[in-house]
């Protein structure tokens, strides 16, 4: 089917009530439909793609429904957010894992909202979360695509001007969808909309040209991209038709001012008219064309004539205006990362790239097909894992002041329990493990000072769940099926993090089910981290050393015995309940006075219990 042209753009585009619902039905379509992980070269003769989020440039977002969609728009406008929808849907490099598995469970979505959005000419965007939150929760595979946006992050962090560069193309970028998602009222001014969008196309354009100047890493691609568009006829006849619209003749005047402030003459003294334009045409010229369209049965006012240029012109470019709603959502990526560092440093923390210890072979995926390089004959022996300063990177939202803390372990794959007392920050501290390890992998910043990590094939969360009404299972059961769903989606290597394992029934059975899942776990090589309160297995664990590669924290507790929120080695010997009870006002006395509080109310109703 052929794709509709300005022309019928415009008559179709009849009334904002149809432009919504055909929007709308087509979005429903788009957010229905899962986006595939095919990445598709530019047709032959085409630009590459500006792409920043794979090694190999390709254009991943739907080429023909963009166009689609910039055909009506530039006709009579759009609905805002719609071409949000087309980045959202983009498709993303080949990855193993499942945010299924993980992503509720750190708070992803909360993580974008609350400490990735950015600040554009005053305004704050928050990243698509849709997209931003695939690029995060699927790290790629293929090991050149995570170090193309490594490299770019240590680009944009070592130079003030590439950051500058950055935030400026993405402000042209994001005037020109503006200026699109503006809907025109009148027909005249639907002219003056429309040579605004391409005002805005070329600001776009000129952007990426004029910045990166230097840039080794994938911002070379950017100002590459902008260069090859500038060396098109499309662009030569966009840079003409815009000049014709800003000057079409120079015209000199004396005025002559009478001293009660009113003009007494105004005398044209030269009119120089800008005949170098191509769209230039001289007076005669102009009067004998319209004569001769006359004679010929043509009428047309000069509006229509200019519509016809500035559709002609805009048909020129379709192609590489396609490429830059694509660039859109892949500057946000970077923007997201550059916010989360500054915001770490203004709270005196730090954010690194980490070292990634990968293993054997360039790639996790094979160059051959889909199959993964699991790990094959002994253990692991790369150096372990290291984070120094390691931080909830979610604290950042709140006004309480965050504690870093060290983690390293001799292993990657080690299964480490984390004993300590409630409230010591053994939770946070899973949830930055995990954070830290799929931002990573993701070739994102990491919430630490320094880290080293090992790239997995998966990432397995699974945090204390809250009893719902929907739940035909009670706390055992919804225990014990989340241990089901661990052992049905883990694969060797893969990353395993669970807070407080089997605390959901009696200490013997749950006991019992904890070495079980221990036991078993070790047989997979897994890098797992695991909180639990059931002290006295801890300690026999630590002294029988039942599996291979066990590691014991324990939360830090000052003479005080209150925890400092570091993690130091060995099993705790108490939870210290009675402090927290005490924390939060649930102590003998303090509930006596609560009765006593309630009976004293009885009476002075007169109702005196029995």
């Amino acid at each position: 089917m052929p794709r509709p042209s300005l022309a019928t753009a415009q008559r179709r585009h009849r009334t904002p009530d149809e432009r919504s619902g055909l929007t709308q039905r087509r979005l429903e379509v788009v957010s229905a439909a899962s986006p595939e992980p095919v990445l598709q070269d530019a047709p032959s003769g085409q630009r590459s793609a500006p792409d920043l989020l794979s090694h190999r440039p390709a254009l991943r977002v739907d080429a023909r429904a963009v166009k689609e969609s910039l055909t009506f728009a530039f006709a009579g406008g759009a609905p805002g957010g719609a071409f949000d929808r087309h980045i959202e849907s983009a498709s993303l490099p080949a990855s193993t894992w499942d945010p299924a598995r993980f992503a509720q469970h750190v708070f992803l979505q909360e993580l974008i909202v609350s400490c990735l959005h950015f600040t554009s000419e005053g305004r704050t965007h928050i990243p698509s979360p849709a997209l931003l939150g695939r690029a995060l929760s699927q790290p790629p595979s293929d090991r050149d695509t995570v170090e193309l946006r490594r490299e770019v992050f240590r680009e944009l962090t070592g130079s003030v001007a590439l950051r500058r560069d950055l935030a400026r193309a993405y402000a042209a970028l994001r005037r020109w969808v503006g200026q699109l998602e503006t809907i025109s009222i009148s027909r005249r001014e639907g002219s003056r909309r429309r040579l605004d969008i391409l005002v805005a196309a070329k600001e776009a354009f000129d952007a990426l040209a004029d910045g990166f100047a230097g840039a080794r890493s994938g911002l070379a691609r950017l100002s590459a991209f902008g260069a090859a568009v500038r060396e098109t006829e499309a662009y030569r006849r966009l840079a003409d038709l815009l000049a014709y619209d800003e000057e079409l003749a120079t015209l000199e005047v004396r005025i002559r001012v009478g001293s009660d402030g009113h003009v007494r003459d105004l005398r044209a003294l030269s009119i120089r008219e800008n005949s170098e334009n191509r769209f230039y045409q001289s007076p005669i010229g102009r009067v004998v064309t319209k004569l001769v369209m006359l004679w010929r049965g043509y009428r047309f006012s000069d509006d229509e004539l200019l519509t016809r240029y500035v559709n002609s012109v805009f048909e020129g470019i379709e192609d590489d205006l396609v490429a830059l709603v694509q660039l859109l959502g892949d500057l946000e990526f970077y923007l997201a990362g550059l916010a989360l560092r500054e915001r770490a440093r203004a709270a005196g923390l730090s954010v690194c790239l980490p070292e990634l210890a990968w293993p054997s072979g360039p790639e996790l995926v094979r160059p051959s097909g889909p199959e993964l390089v699991r790990p094959s004959g002994g253990r692991d022996e790369a150096p372990g894992r290291a984070l120094k300063g390691l931080f909830n990177p979610l604290l950042l939202a709140s006004s309480s002041s965050i504690v870093a803390c060290d983690i390293a372990t001799e292993h990657h794959d080690a299964t480490v329990i984390v004993t300590g007392p409630n409230s010591g920050g053994k939770t946070r501290l899973l949830e930055a493990l995990s954070l830290a390890q799929m931002l990573g992998q993701a070739g994102f910043f990491v919430p630490a000072a320094e880290a080293r990590l090992s790239p997995c094939h998966g990432l397995f969360v699974s945090l204390i769940e809250q009893a719902q009404a929907d739940h035909s299972e009670g706390r055992l059961g919804m225990e014990l099926l989340r241990i089901r769903s661990l052992f049905e989606a883990m694969q060797v290597g893969d990353m395993v993090v669970l807070d407080e394992l089997c605390s959901g029934t009696n200490p013997s059975e749950g006991e019992e089910i904890f070495q079980l899942v221990i036991s078993l776990l070790a047989e997979l090589r897994p890098q797992a981290f695991i909180t639990t309160h059931f002290l006295e297995l801890a300690a026999r664990l630590e002294r029988e050393r039942p599996v291979d590669r066990l590691v014991f924290l324990q939360v830090e507790l000052d003479a005080q015995q209150w925890p400092t929120y570091q993690f130091v080695d060995g099993v705790a010997r108490t939870s210290l309940a009675h402090r927290t009870a005490a924390r939060l006002g649930v102590t003998r006395e303090e509930l006596v006075a609560l009765v006593e509080r309630s009976k004293r109310a009885h009476r002075r109703r007169g109702i005196e219990p029995a």
